[in-house]
């Protein structure tokens, strides 16, 4: 049985800090990265389609958190802190904080294919297997417009003060009444180091003859057209339109086709790069830093010329959720400085959390200076958000785009 926590909350987060120093320390010189070789690809999709008419509102399941002490959290691969024998330090703390129970679900390898496993639910305001599950902006943008996840309750998340300035207020959940960023992180170009020695600076060197065969790509189509838009001097956050996107399907066909590429993945792509399948890719960048760590500081990540791309994961709570209020909770204690400083220091992908880096400090002092956790305006400067599709233009390119993949 777990220990009630102390009722002091000074107390409560000296312990909290001193605890979570403690363990990240250690995992910050030991972490694993979990590279699951079942991974779902990127097969399904259901593509949104347009809204003939008023649909009926959905109604949120009942909240039965007051007396239901559990939650299951569906989540992305190597996201979450792991020890050497596979447990999730920070989720442990967690469950030993308030007496929730957590099934914690590495079951998200794309948004799309997720999406595709619980669309039916989702439409219907049933339960679809997860409380609160973490997908990127532009899926969430999806579900806040379908009217299909529940408004988060702020008193029950004190530590969203914490939240920073630049995640409060995006274009589809303004004052996050709905969502609440997990990790963020940049898309950019990686290669093995002991296989292209040169290194790369342009996604056009990924279409390198020497390459050939070689170079994998991510299912994630603002990721993989986002850089290569980029390439073609197309400014991804502007007001572009058709004729910009065609030129960069143009490329991507053209390299899909030939052969260039030899793999279009989710995270599965990780896999790929450690059997040697592929020597380069479009990637994530913290999953080279957890790549490096499980399997030899044999890759290397880097922001291409014309620029990567800036995402966030980010965390909603489903209309057919009975646990709310749980779901806040492992919300709230996330953004405790000292709990994401320990989070960060193990998943080395960009915290939503003000106060994280100065906690950082006493796990790891280089770490806090890391760009690809703490980013500074420089690094800032050469990455860029895909700016929001309407449904016609999300529905047509992601079209386009799977005609491709599912052609590869």
């Amino acid at each position: 049985m777990p220990l009630r926590p102390p009722h002091d909350p000074m107390m409560l987060q000296a312990i909290r800090h001193s605890q979570a120093v403690q363990r990240a320390r250690s995992l910050a010189l030991s972490r694993r990265g979990f590279l699951g070789a079942a991974g779902l690809g990127a097969t399904a999709l259901a593509l949104a389609a347009c809204s003939t008419g008023e649909k009926k509102a959905l109604t949120p399941a009942k909240d039965l958190s007051s007396t239901q002490k559990t939650l299951t959290w569906d989540n992305w691969p190597a996201y979450m802190d792991e020890d050497d024998d596979g447990n999730y330090p920070t989720l442990i703390g967690f469950e030993d904080e308030s007496g929730i129970t957590v099934t914690y679900n590495v079951s998200v390898d794309d948004n799309n294919s997720y999406y595709a496993k619980v669309k039916d639910q989702l439409a219907l305001g049933q339960d679809i297997g997860a409380d609160t599950v973490c997908l990127t902006d532009w899926m969430v943008a999806r579900l806040v417009r379908n009217g299909y996840i529940q408004e988060l309750d702020h008193a029950n998340i004190p530590n969203i003060a914490n939240l920073s300035p630049a995640f409060a207020n995006p274009d589809f959940d303004k004052g996050r009444n709905l969502s609440l960023p997990w990790q963020g992180g940049f898309a950019g170009i990686c290669w093995n180091k002991e296989k292209v020695p040169g290194g790369l600076e342009s996604v056009d060197d990924l279409w390198d003859s020497a390459l050939k065969g070689r170079v994998g790509v991510l299912s994630e189509m603002r990721d993989t057209m986002g850089l290569i838009m980029l390439a073609q001097g197309t400014d991804i956050t502007g007001e572009w339109g058709d004729d910009e996107f065609a030129n960069a399907m143009d490329v991507f066909t053209e390299q899909v086709e030939n052969g260039q590429i030899r793999n279009i993945k989710g995270n599965a792509y990780l896999n790929d790069l450690q059997s040697e399948d592929t020597f380069a890719a479009i990637c994530w960048s913290g999953d080279i830093t957890s790549l490096n760590a499980t399997a030899g500081d044999k890759w290397e990540f880097a922001i291409p010329d014309a620029g990567g791309t800036l995402w966030n994961d980010t965390f909603v709570v489903p209309m057919g959720s009975e646990h709310k209020a749980n779901a806040e909770a492992v919300m709230n204690y996330y953004y405790d400085p000292a709990v994401a400083a320990e989070l960060a220091a193990w998943v080395n992908y960009v915290t939503p959390v003000v106060g994280a880096k100065e906690a950082m400090d006493a796990i790891d002092p280089e770490l806090a200076s890391n760009q690809l956790i703490f980013p500074d305006d420089e690094t800032l400067s050469t990455v860029h958000v895909f700016r929001t599709l309407t449904p016609q233009e999300e529905n047509d390119y992601q079209a386009q785009f799977q005609k491709v993949l599912l052609g590869s």
